[in-house]
């Protein structure tokens, strides 16, 4: 059975790991080199589980490719009231809830409905069901080494990795009051996993204010944010919303001017730090 886990303390510690070089200053000049920016109504939809054609739920990548062998990150739109039969795959995922609620558990276990802004991981080779109430829901899901499989539960294999789900209300915020760095730019954070080797990958949410213009300036040779909530604006792409399920990444060191329409939370997966600039 999976756990809610989530701990100040614990959070505190993944925090102390990368926020050294986070500070608020003045918003330098813009950068384009490296920045790829996609729009939900962009993405290409197929189906998650050919096998089983409009039973299984959408997939829509949003970089890399989950039919290869390198990290990927695509958004999973499941039919109406579905619920899968239980399954496993060939290798684990991280999941965050964008739209709706979403179940995924031991199928042994009562359901624990995920509501948006949550986020779990699935290891590999662990049996579970996945379910959405209703319609509309919408989720991303992170690999970091594909291909990604839907394979049969008689596969079953212990990997060493246990299940997590974090409700939304579960995550803990550092905010000004925690954090001198974020003084100026009313942002807020929250680690929700980190590599153990030094200048490994890590995994946040970022909460930008309602009318936040400004930058996130990536020092790390990867960067991959989605939208979780609300509405952006990114410098590339004038004039268009970045709304829910849509997404901006760079490779190396890069700087991302954005403007947050509402109060919007990202999710990124760097290697480096990100520093938090306010105009």
């Amino acid at each position: 059975m999976k756990t809610v886990l989530w701990a100040p303390a614990n959070l505190l510690l993944l925090t102390g790991l990368w926020v050294t070089g986070c500070r608020s200053t003045m918003s330098p000049e813009p950068q384009t080199e490296n920045i790829r920016v996609i729009l939900k109504s962009e993405v290409e939809w197929t189906h998650l589980n050919p096998k089983r054609g409009d039973l299984a739920p959408s997939a829509g990548t949003l970089w890399g490719d989950r039919n290869g062998t390198e990290p990927t990150g695509f958004l999973l739109r499941p039919p109406r009231d579905f619920e899968s039969p239980p399954h496993i795959h060939n290798v684990s995922y991280r999941g965050v809830v964008i739209e709706g609620v979403i179940h995924n558990d031991d199928p042994k276990v009562d359901e624990l409905w995920m509501p948006e802004g949550s986020f779990w991981t699935q290891p590999k080779g662990d049996i579970h069901i996945t379910s959405a109430q209703g319609s509309g829901a919408l989720a991303y899901i992170e690999i970091e080494q594909g291909p990604y499989l839907v394979l049969p539960s008689e596969e079953a294999f212990d990997s060493g990795e246990r299940p997590i789900n974090v409700d939304e209300s579960n995550v803990v915020w550092l905010d000004n009051s925690d954090i001198t760095w974020l003084k100026h730019s009313d942002a807020q954070t929250a680690v929700l996993w980190r590599d153990r080797e030094e200048g490994a990958l890590y995994g946040c949410f970022i909460k930008l204010p309602a009318g936040f213009n400004g930058s996130l300036q990536s020092e790390g040779s990867t960067f991959r944010a989605v939208v979780i909530q609300g509405q952006l604006s990114h410098a590339t792409r004038k004039g268009q919303v970045l709304d829910p399920g849509s997404g901006f990444r760079s490779e190396d060191p890069a700087v991302h001017h954005v403007m947050s329409h509402q109060e919007s939370i990202l999710y990124v997966r760097t290697d480096g730090e990100i520093k938090i600039h306010a105009k």
